[in-house]
């Protein structure tokens, strides 16, 4: 009897949970990672040759849009099984675009049907994502708070967004009013908030949301975009983000069709102050834009100067403790078998930004292979298949002509 269903030999494997950075051997039994060993001698019903590739755990990407809703802007929700496996990615956390009307829909349609394991962060406006987001009569905390406790196995926390960005403040639009029902919430929830922001100062100013209103495991998305006071003239870090960080205050890339800058995210990351968590902000405007993919976004993180294995860390181990899922991200005895094959691509590219400017990088990686609970999801290069001149049996049938 074979030792392991599958057996993994001889890639590169990073798996920051266990300090992992080496050339290892990984054996499957089933759904679960069954071993991790510089050589595994033993037996396997299917060995595979992963020599000149990491071997990491499944990426998590915690801020992307899957629910099919309009909003102000049209459609901008994607099919997740076509935008996950093909980076790498196995699990996704949908950024609010349900709300707590709308969400036993969206569970039953889309998190119980995809085959990548799909999470979500419930909106603090019950009609989601769109123009219920300015409405204040919108936040029904109690609703919000059962709604979470009644899908505790796949709702991570409350989302806030979009909120009162331009009109003038008026009673019943107080400036503060989606990010503090998100806190009250995740308060009564027990669990983290993702806030997407604009600083609207005096009222709203930046350095308040993180050093006043958000709380230790709180996170703000799009870290780096355009609108946020990060980057001194001097090129270091603004005081009150380190003070943030220094509380427990997430910092997170959420990427998206308009909140990556180079000319704040360069310079944080020669200061020492990179993103908590590399997302995407994933929809259809990102899709073709400048994020375009889990790994694209990954890449840019490297061509900055982050190390590979930090990257891997930063889209692995972080975003699952921010979820509260600290299960994920790992490829230890036990943990789920999702795992991402990649290969790193030698060869200078560009990167752009959301400002429509450029970065010079050096290479980037791609995806060979997916596994999603010991299952093979994406091999499009055949490495799991035989040469087609030594392929089985069945292989050679005709169904047409058979009796």
């Amino acid at each position: 009897m074979a030792d392991f269903d599958l057996l993994l030999r001889g890639g590169h494997v990073i798996d920051p949970v266990n300090r992992l950075d080496e050339v290892m051997d990984v054996g499957i039994s089933g759904s679960r990672i069954s071993a991790v060993a510089s050589h595994l001698d033993a037996g396997a019903v299917q060995s595979i040759d992963m020599q000149g590739r990491y071997v990491v755990p499944g990426l998590i990407d915690m801020h992307v849009h899957v629910y099919p809703r309009s909003t102000v802007d049209g459609p901008a929700a994607l099919v997740p099984d076509a935008h996950a496996f093909r980076v790498g990615v196995t699990t996704l956390v949908d950024a609010g675009t349900a709300g707590s009307n709308d969400f036993a829909d969206f569970r039953a349609n889309w998190i119980e049907r995809s085959s990548v394991r799909l999470l979500a962060w419930i909106n603090i406006a019950a009609a989601g994502m769109g123009n219920a987001e300015q409405d204040p009569r919108q936040f029904d905390i109690q609703k919000l708070v059962d709604t979470l406790a009644a899908n505790s196995d796949v709702a991570v926390g409350v989302k806030t967004a979009h909120y009162w960005t331009r009109l003038a403040w008026d009673a019943e639009h107080p400036p503060w009013a989606s990010v503090d029902a998100a806190v009250e919430a995740g308060e009564r929830a027990h669990l983290p908030i993702m806030v997407d922001f604009w600083p609207r100062p005096p009222e709203r100013p930046y350095a308040d949301l993180i050093l006043q209103h958000m709380r230790p495991g709180d996170i703000h998305t799009h870290v780096f975009a355009q609108q946020f006071p990060i980057v001194t003239e001097e090129g270091g870090v603004y005081d009150h983000l380190w003070r943030a960080r220094e509380r427990g205050v997430l910092f997170d890339l959420g990427h998206g069709a308009g909140s990556f800058w180079f000319r704040n995210a360069v310079p944080a990351l020669a200061a020492g102050f990179p993103p908590d968590s590399i997302s995407t902000d994933l929809h259809l405007r990102s899709l073709n834009g400048a994020a375009l993919d889990t790994l694209h976004c990954v890449s840019k993180c490297i061509a900055m100067g982050m190390p590979i294995a930090e990257a891997i860390y930063r889209t692995t181990v972080t975003p699952a403790r921010a979820i509260r899922r600290p299960e994920l991200g790992t490829l230890s005895p036990g943990a789920e078998a999702d795992v991402a094959v990649l290969r790193w691509v030698n060869q200078p590219r560009s990167f752009a930004d959301c400002g429509r400017a450029r970065l010079q990088g050096q290479g980037e990686l791609a995806c060979d292979m997916t596994l999603r609970a010991g299952r093979i999801v994406w091999d499009p290069t055949g490495l799991s298949m035989p040469e087609w001149t030594s392929a089985p049996a069945a292989y050679w049938n005709i169904p047409a002509l058979q009796s």
